[in-house]
């Protein structure tokens, strides 16, 4: 399995893993430059394109168009994940259709997400005796949720990886000076050699995700191993985490100046 829950014997040996080796998105042509973050009417324009199949790969949103670099990424947009989206979006719907759709999109993030994990070839005998040449991920991976709104996605990610670790981390704001401080935090001994779903649904300023970085950092983590799982991201918000950690891989759905930021809320029924 993709997460079994065991340490990585050693992240840093042998030929280092593409992460983005079946991902179908557009690679940037200079992934040096810093990143800007593009205005609402170019997104719009090219959300409309990747809905109508007009962009390349699939529909994928290029991080070419965005300027943000190469480890942006987001899921190729179909109609199906357009309604989730508006669902979502959409202040008229009940609180159990709103869970329903978000706990779909969730787990379309997820499996987009376990495919970024570095993973090894190897050979099986199938029942008729048969070989068969497959994969198999490389264990030593596990899960970061940032609370309480990542806790939403934990229920995915253990859908897909039945054994898998998660850890947590509480940031708040401070009343007075506004900055994100962390209040708590719990990860495996190991983390420092693991790969590492970090996950956080909505990414607005960005600010509360890199506080979670900075503390996985502190913990002998690197930033090329977290893979940051989002539903919806402003433009800002990604362009502030892939500014301050170009490493990173960042994954989701929509770039969009105005964020649901009511997500955690509904989900849990404290709005």
């Amino acid at each position: 399995m993709p997460c079994h829950n065991q340490s990585l014997n050693n992240v840093t040996t042998g030929q280092e893993h593409n992460l983005t080796k079946h991902v179908r998105f557009a690679a940037s042509s200079n992934s040096s430059s810093v990143p800007v973050a593009p205005s609402s009417e170019a997104v719009d324009d090219v959300n409309k394109q990747r809905l109508n199949g007009n962009c390349p790969n699939g529909g994928g949103l290029g991080p070419d168009v965005l300027n943000l670099g190469p480890q942006l990424k987001l899921l190729p947009l179909n109609s199906q994940i357009l309604e989730l989206q508006t669902i979502i979006r959409d202040k008229t719907t009940s609180r159990g259709d709103f869970v329903f759709c978000a706990d779909r999109l969730i787990r379309l993030v997820v499996e987009e997400g376990l495919n970024q994990l570095p993973y090894s070839e190897c050979t099986v005998t199938t029942p008729t005796g048969h070989m068969y040449e497959g994969v198999k991920f490389e264990r030593g991976n596990c899960g970061v949720s940032i609370m309480r709104s990542g806790e939403a996605m934990e229920q995915g990610l253990r859908d897909c990886c039945r054994s898998i670790r998660i850890g947590k981390i509480l940031i708040q704001s401070d009343e007075e000076t506004q900055e994100a401080k962390v209040y708590y935090a719990k990860f495996p001994p190991d983390i420092n050699r693991r790969k590492v779903l970090l996950m956080y649904p909505i990414l607005s300023t960005g600010n509360t995700v890199i506080e979670a970085v900075q503390v996985l950092i502190e913990h002998g983590l690197q930033p090329k191993h977290i893979i940051l799982l989002s539903l919806f991201s402003t433009p800002h918000g990604a362009k502030a985490i892939l500014q301050e950690f170009p490493e990173i891989t960042l994954l989701t759905t929509e770039l969009h100046p105005v964020a649901p930021t009511h997500f955690g809320q509904k989900y849990f029924g404290t709005e």
